[in-house]
């Protein structure tokens, strides 16, 4: 197990100054702040105090973003979560590389003063696109350049493995993994290709302009070389949930509006006992978190496209035009799941509007943040296309995992879908000034 006494890895990244740049604590090398620039100054034993020292770097060279097209980065809970949904998003996991734990520490201090200046529209670092030594790499990759915030979030959060376990402890944070934070049992229906599920850090990218979300991301894995290592992706589109009744719902790929039972962010009352974790519920440090859960679930879109309309929406238990529930007229009435007709129950005892009811359900609810994909074709002529299903949720072990269990017993969307990728992680709570994602965790 390593220690916070470990060497920081002096290696440097794209931001990284050469041996002629100043590593002043006054004024960042305009190639950009590496992490022996920002902790060589700082000394490792500050490094959770560093990063508050150095917030003001953040707003140097920040473009003219229009303040609606900005979402705070900093706050009681991480953006991204009850954000109004932006359409697009680019999702990585990634394993960590190195045992060294300040050397993690450290990424995680200078990930976050990147993330806060490319939430406002500025490059990762300042003139790090094309203002930077001609014979150095660009400290910034250039393609977000003259395009504006775009509403970007960047929601961070920590696998299990990240954690360990007491007889492999890397990080010295094992005793600190939550109760929650199980692994996720395997259900019926699961095809689950191990490549692209879990990871030890999770970063989300949303955005109202794909370009943005990809250059949050691909900006920060190339900070991280030597330190973290992509697991995998997942680039999605036209989001399949709305977070409050202000937005429209949107439709899946199997063309039914998705969501409309979500929960509405305006209800208070509602994210307190469905999405965040309360401070007696598990470890102090999550107080005011949530736990994200992602699954990519493939649609088998040749299938579904031959089956009548009469047994999409019997699948469903909704109108596909209106989206109301059959028996209804608008999309939002209540579902009455004990309405009959001549032929028995109005909405089939397998629809998915039934299972995955909190009626049904015993109150049980959680926060989709969903989306589309499609990535080509899978070799056989068939499209590879879906949802990329995200959901945050106060505890997953007795809200996901009960709901997901009774629809992959007997939901009647199964024999249209199947689950290919798994992956869950613990959200830490908003960041106040001088924290750094991580601070609160790595912090005895």
């Amino acid at each position: 197990m390593s220690s916070a006494a470990d060497p920081v890895d002096t290696g440097g990244g794209p931001g990284a100054a050469s041996s002629d740049e100043s590593t002043s604590t006054t004024e960042p090398a305009r190639a950009g702040i590496s992490r022996r620039g920002l902790f060589g100054a700082f000394g490792a034993g500050v490094a959770l105090a560093g990063a508050g020292a150095v917030a003001g770097y953040a707003t140097a060279g920040r473009t003219d973003a229009a303040d609606s097209d900005v979402v705070p980065f900093r706050g009681p809970h991480q953006s991204g979560i009850v954000t109004a949904v932006q359409d697009r998003m680019h999702f990585a996991a990634f394993d960590v590389v190195t045992d060294s734990r300040s050397a993690l520490v450290a990424l995680l201090a200078e990930w976050t003063i990147v993330a806060e200046r490319l939430t406002r529209g500025a490059e990762a670092y300042p003139d790090g696109a094309v203002d930077g030594k001609l014979l150095a790499p660009p400290s910034d990759t250039g393609e977000a350049l003259g395009l504006p915030a775009g509403r970007l979030t960047l929601t961070i959060g920590f696998g299990p493995s990240l954690f360990g376990t007491a007889a492999a402890d890397r990080f010295g944070i094992a005793h600190r993994r939550p109760r929650a934070l199980a692994d996720i049992p395997h259900f019926p229906n699961d095809k689950l290709d191990p490549a692209r599920s879990g990871g030890d850090i999770a970063i989300q990218a949303c955005a109202d302009d794909p370009q943005v979300a990809v250059h949050a991301v691909r900006n920060l894995a190339r900070i991280g070389v030597g330190t973290v290592a992509v697991r995998w992706t997942q680039l999605g589109f036209g989001r399949s949930s709305s977070t409050s009744r202000s937005q429209t719902t949107p439709r899946n790929l199997m063309g039914f509006k998705d969501g409309t039972n979500n929960l509405d962010v305006t209800d208070e009352s509602a994210l307190t006992e469905h999405v965040w974790v309360a401070p007696g519920d598990d470890q102090p440090w999550l107080a005011g978190g949530s736990y994200l859960v992602a699954r990519r679930i493939r649609m088998l879109i040749e299938g579904w496209d031959r089956a009548t309309l009469a047994e999409q929406e019997r699948v469903f238990g909704r109108t596909k035009g209106s989206g109301a529930p059959i028996g209804r007229p608008a999309e939002f009435d209540s579902v009455d799941l004990a309405a009959t007709g001549p032929d028995g129950p109005l909405i089939d005892p397998n629809a998915h509007i039934r299972l995955a009811s909190h009626e049904s359900l015993g109150g049980i609810r959680i926060l989709r943040r969903g989306y589309n994909f499609t990535d080509g074709t899978d070799g056989f002529g068939h499209l590879d296309a879906g949802l990329f299903f995200i959901a945050f949720c106060r505890d997953p072990q007795r809200q996901f995992v009960p709901m997901q269990r009774a629809l992959g017993r007997s939901d009647a969307l199964n024999e249209y879908i199947q689950h290919v990728a798994s992956a869950q992680f613990v959200v830490p709570p908003g960041l106040l000034p001088g924290e750094h994602w991580g601070t609160r965790l790595f912090t005895d």
